[in-house]
């Protein structure tokens, strides 16, 4: 019972904290999840959306929402608001994303009506070899024996990515960007409920000094509630990014501070070296889109899997849909589960760093191969798990298939600026505070732990091997989706969650564009995902109500608690902006 109220006590709280700070209307419900999972939710708010009719940011920190606002009002656009928003987050919400890690932006230009996209994704060190992760002993590593310490830390990639970004795009100075996350950075943030609550569940965290320090008391317990946490350290980095540019970072006093930390770990060093930093370079990338009914939808393509494995769940239930007589008596959350699982059997085999292999990314999503495969998925019977991957045309490489994934903790902000430009950004640093390793006021990632940790598996390549200088497949699913009949855009959205973001994307963009779902609405309702295994609804919620339906057609069905963290912003055909922010955690949408 005290446990109970403990927890209720931090659900209220930062209600209070979010009503107050915006003064927005706000419900709470209790859905408290005791298991101590990364990004696990520690209450649920409802929230209602917000209405704008010339900018919007949705994001997932009050703090990160108010700087975006405050750049967009000022005359910057969506990419200098997306900046300063993540800059404020890796200080708020240092458990997801930051500077220690990487990214995948895309970008609507209302000048030219085209979508790119930028990857700032994790390098390998090119010391890296398919072994990894590999014992001395011949067993692969366990996942947190892998994560903490070095080992698994990249060369993050999330400032050259928005640099780059930023000199194609940008409005504002770049200096102008960091002003809001140095002064919080100094004066402190009021540690809220949930990152109390992270904090407190975490086992690795306080294994590092800096880190225990920073998030701990002396007496080793997480820092209340409501503690004001000063930051000087990341003031003195950002400060110094700001000043001399991304080359602070990537060739300065600080990268040999990264490098230093790194190699000393006492028990799981790692290898990335000052060459890796200095080489790497974030990259401008065609995204990957596809037609679905009246809309053009745009995701990131590889090493991201979240782009073509979202357009396949969507592209296989409209083949579905065109290519039988009476499309409506299948239940759609059996269709659903069903493409995703033919989308998921392609994505564990195919998807990995296309600079370093061959992959069918066009094939994956050729009208004609969809068409076949939709063929598998019968009416009245699910198909036993796991599916195996197809045969895109022209493409005869085969590869094992690897179903590892383990990261959970990331972000996603949404943003439409005054002049019509449009940002869909996922940021991540893996794991809950990544490697646990804290240097220069912010924590390293460890996103090597998305590469599968076998090179190969029963006499065949996996995709995603380690390799020198590569770029682990990653789940983040930033997706815009423009009429394709005007090239507008309409709507803009993206999760956290890992592998199952993919889920929550598709999920929520078919209830906006199929079932005209208010926007709140299709972020807050219960999730459905199949990632070729069991059908698993989210539990607590009332999609626990279609167990028995989809027992009854052979699915195999648990509960699962998924933290998603949708953040979507929607444009109306007369221009209205509607923002909304997902319920199970403490992100909002902000407007004027």
């Amino acid at each position: 019972m005290v446990y109970r109220l403990f927890n209720l006590r931090k659900s209220v709280l930062w209600t209070s904290f979010v009503c107050s700070f915006f003064l927005n209307s706000c419900i709470t419900t209790e859905q408290i999840d005791h298991r101590a999972t990364p990004e696990s939710a520690s209450h649920r708010m409802e929230k209602s959306v917000t209405k704008a009719e010339h900018a919007m940011i949705a994001v997932a920190n009050p703090h990160a929402a108010q700087a975006g606002l405050q750049i967009l009002k000022a005359g910057g656009n969506a990419i200098d608001a997306a900046i300063a928003a993540q800059l404020v987050l890796n200080l708020v919400e240092p458990q997801s994303s930051g500077i220690g890690g990487g990214g995948f932006l895309l970008i609507f230009d209302p000048k030219t009506k085209h979508v790119t996209s930028f990857d700032g994704r994790e390098t390998a060190p090119n010391k890296a070899t398919g072994t990894l992760f590999i014992k001395p002993d011949g067993q692969k590593m366990g996942f947190f024996e892998a994560a903490v310490g070095g080992r698994a830390v990249g060369t993050p990639g999330l400032l050259a990515m928005l640099s780059q970004a930023h000199q194609k795009y940008g409005r504002l100075a770049w200096a102008d960007l960091f002003n809001e996350a140095i002064a919080l950075s100094k004066n402190g943030f009021e540690i809220s409920p949930r990152l109390h609550s992270l904090i407190e569940k975490d086992r690795f965290l306080k294994s590092d000094p800096t880190a225990r320090s920073y998030f701990y008391t002396e007496k080793g317990t997480a820092k209340p509630i409501g503690t004001r946490l000063k930051n000087p350290a990341f003031a003195k980095t950002l400060t110094d990014i700001q000043q001399n540019g991304i080359s602070a970072f990537y060739n300065g006093a600080l990268t040999d501070q990264i490098i230093h930390k790194i190699h000393n770990h006492p028990s799981n060093p790692g290898l990335l070296s000052k060459t890796d930093f200095s080489s790497y370079i974030a990259k401008e990338r065609p995204p990957v889109c596809m037609e679905y009914r009246i809309y053009k939808v745009c995701g990131m393509g590889p090493p991201s899997s979240g782009g073509v494995t979202l357009l396949q769940i969507l592209g296989l239930m409209e083949q579905y849909e065109r290519n039988h007589p009476h499309p409506s008596t299948i239940n759609r959350t059996h269709l659903l589960a069903e493409a995703s699982k033919l989308a998921f059997a392609d994505r564990n085999s195919f998807l990995a760093d296309s600079d370093f292999i061959p992959i069918p990314t066009q094939g994956l999503l050729d009208s004609a191969y969809l068409k076949k495969r939709q063929s598998l998925i019968q009416p009245n019977q699910s198909l036993n798990t796991p599916v195996a991957a197809g045969n895109p045309v022209l493409f005869s490489q085969r590869y094992a298939p690897d179903r590892f994934d383990h990261g959970l903790s990331t972000t996603h902000m949404s943003i439409v600026d005054q002049t019509g430009m449009v940002i869909s950004m996922t940021s991540s640093i893996e794991n809950a505070f990544g490697s646990r390793q804290m240097v220069g006021g912010f924590l390293l990632n460890n996103q090597l732990t998305d590469f599968s940790f076998l090179p190969e598996k029963d006499g065949h390549q996996i995709a995603n091997q380690v390799e020198g200088g590569k770029r682990p497949r990653s789940s983040m699913a930033p997706t815009l989706v423009l009429n394709k009949l005007t090239g507008e855009p309409v709507l803009a959205i993206g999760s956290p969650g890992g592998s199952r973001i993919i889920g929550y994307v598709a999920q929520s963009v078919i209830a906006i564009l199929d079932e005209d779902q208010p926007l709140d609405q299709a972020l807050a309702q219960g999730h459905i995902t199949n990632r070729n295994g069991t059908t698993d609804l989210e539990k607590g919620t009332e999609a626990e109500k279609l167990k028995d339906i989809l027992e009854k057609l052979g699915h195999h069905v648990t509960f699962k608690p998924m933290t998603s963290g949708l953040h979507a912003v929607q444009i109306l055909e007369n221009g209205t902006l509607i923002g909304a922010a997902d319920p199970r955690r403490e992100g909002v949408a902000l407007g004027y």
